[in-house]
């Protein structure tokens, strides 16, 4: 089927080289008489007029009723407003209208136009290096150690180069917010000059006020005075993602180019290693319309941003805890263990985003990885080493040792080890004994305890005393040779050699006489 430009060069052709009446050439080509006109006044077929719409008589009574719905939507939350499909099914159901969804839809677009509730449109903005950077999150989904996860994306894109750092935490919480900034700032290599730019977040807002003023968190005031540089606050809903969406774009383009297809890792700092990867091969990404790399812009970009302070901003929480009669420790609904040697004192927990360490006068007596749920226990059996030492038979039924066997840091020998002496003595005696192989574990490699228990099996050795004793002889020094010491040391002196030993002769002679 030829195209209408097509039509009118047939048509020009057979006018200008063929004896060809106006009619004859509507003839030949099957055409109006009007279309040979038009085709000979111009090679080039004038535009087609739009189709004139229809009136809708059925339509018709009900058009102030659909201006009606749309007018309240402006009051109404984003995401529940009236679609073109919702109101068709309103007119069907509720009013009984017979009518096609198609007129509805070209209805509903005409009046959205002239009520202003159609898609705003947004400038195009340039950004001077070194000047702004856009803060937001984002979500995807990943395979960690066989589990299919929720993970939170931290992102932080400079505008001028579109330099981002993208990383994951387990959840969007303060302590993830603040410690995203530190790290995305260090590998951009310094701190925008004027501002970024923020949704209204829970980790730095805690209410927000009439136009652009927000009453921002203690965390977060303290974050910005470190690096001194000013935050601006979008407006909430849509609205506001327009005033930063280079970040809000970036967040799907590096899930898309970066996490498909779902990766498979062990673990989260796995991860992380991934994404640093793709961030820095991003920098050899070179974004349309520019004719630079987004790394080449960067160098550029850098100079023009403020240095990093000298110390690294301390991101974790920081609370007073007292350590329960359990040897435990509460910190965001759930309860850690510290060495028994510090039950009912006060001590201070460091909350990261990943992990929580207990701190006494300074100096750091237990590390644990955070723990998501509520009320849950998290336990290391070497802090409840002493007590056991005295109360043997809790060392069974302990939350610790299940948790030990759960990481797999307990490993099967123990178990192995623990039967063969509890079918040789009692099951208080087997207790007793293999406390006396874990306490050598809070102060040596566990690996090395491990290997005196595998030894001892194999010598048929079943005495966990005898276990604790091997893992310890490798830290006895070795004996010394007394003969080159010796030698050595009568070399050193300097004493000169007696002039007479009569007296020591006398000496021998009384002591012989006495003897005799």
């Amino acid at each position: 089927m030829r195209s209408r430009v097509e039509l009118f060069e047939a048509i020009r052709r057979d006018h200008e080289f063929g004896d060809f009446s106006e009619r004859g050439l509507a003839r030949k080509h099957g055409v109006h008489r009007r279309t040979v006109k038009q085709a000979l006044a111009s090679s080039t077929p004038p535009p087609r007029k739009p189709p004139a719409g229809r009136p809708a008589p059925k339509l018709g009574p009900h058009r102030a009723l659909i201006d009606g719905w749309l007018e309240a939507d402006k009051q109404a939350p984003p995401k529940q407003r009236h679609t073109a499909e919702r109101i068709h099914q309103r007119l069907t159901s509720e009013h009984g209208l017979q009518v096609s969804a198609r007129q509805v839809r070209r209805h509903v677009a005409a009046r959205r136009r002239a009520l202003g509730l159609g898609p705003e449109g947004s400038v195009p903005q340039a950004h001077d290096p070194g000047a702004e950077a856009e803060v937001d999150w984002g979500e995807a989904k990943v395979w960690i150690a066989g589990e299919l996860v929720k993970i939170h994306l931290f992102v932080i894109r400079l505008s001028y180069s579109g330099a981002a750092w993208v990383e994951a935490f387990e959840r969007e919480n303060q302590q993830a917010f603040l410690e995203g900034h530190a790290n995305g700032l260090q590998f951009l290599g310094g701190v925008p000059t004027v501002k970024i730019r923020y949704d209204n977040l829970r980790a730095a807002v805690t209410k927000i006020l009439r136009g652009r003023r927000r009453i921002e968190s203690d965390r977060f005031v303290a974050l910005r005075s470190h690096y001194l540089y000013e935050s601006f606050f979008c407006e909430p809903g849509e609205r506001g993602a327009h005033e930063k969406g280079g970040v809000e774009g970036e967040v799907g383009r590096f899930r898309r180019n970066h996490l498909v297809p779902v990766p498979e890792v062990e673990s989260l700092a796995d991860l992380n290693l991934i994404l640093r990867a793709a961030c820095e091969a991003d920098l050899g990404r070179r974004i349309i319309g520019r004719s630079q790399t987004i790394g080449e812009m960067l160098a550029v970009e850098q100079p023009a941003l403020r240095a990093l302070p000298a110390e690294r901003f301390d991101c974790r929480e920081r609370s007073s805890v007292r350590v329960d009669s359990k040897s435990l420790v509460t910190a965001r609904q759930n309860r850690y263990s510290v060495p028994v040697e510090l039950i009912g004192r006060k001590v201070e927990a460091l909350i990261g985003a990943r992990e929580i360490e207990i701190v006494v006068e300074g100096k750091q007596v237990a590390a644990h990885p955070r723990s998501w749920g509520r009320h849950g226990v998290v336990a290391c059996l070497a802090h409840y080493a002493p007590l056991l030492a005295r109360k043997p038979g809790a060392l069974a039924g302990s939350v610790a040792l299940a948790q030990e066997r759960e990481r797999g840091q307990w490993p099967a020998c123990f178990d192995e080890l623990w039967i063969e002496i509890a079918e040789r003595t009692t099951t208080t005696e087997a207790a007793k004994q293999m406390v006396d192989v874990l306490m050598p574990c809070s102060e040596l490699d566990p690996e090395r305890v491990e290997l005196a228990v595998r030894g001892s099996l194999t010598a048929g050795a079943y005495d966990g005393r005898a276990v604790a004793l091997l893992a310890r002889k490798v830290e006895r020094p070795e004996a010394t040779e007394i003969s080159p010491l010796l030698e050595a040391g009568l070399a050193r002196s300097s004493a000169p050699p007696p002039d007479d030993l009569g007296d020591y002769d006398q000496l021998l002679s009384s002591a012989t006489r006495a003897a005799a």
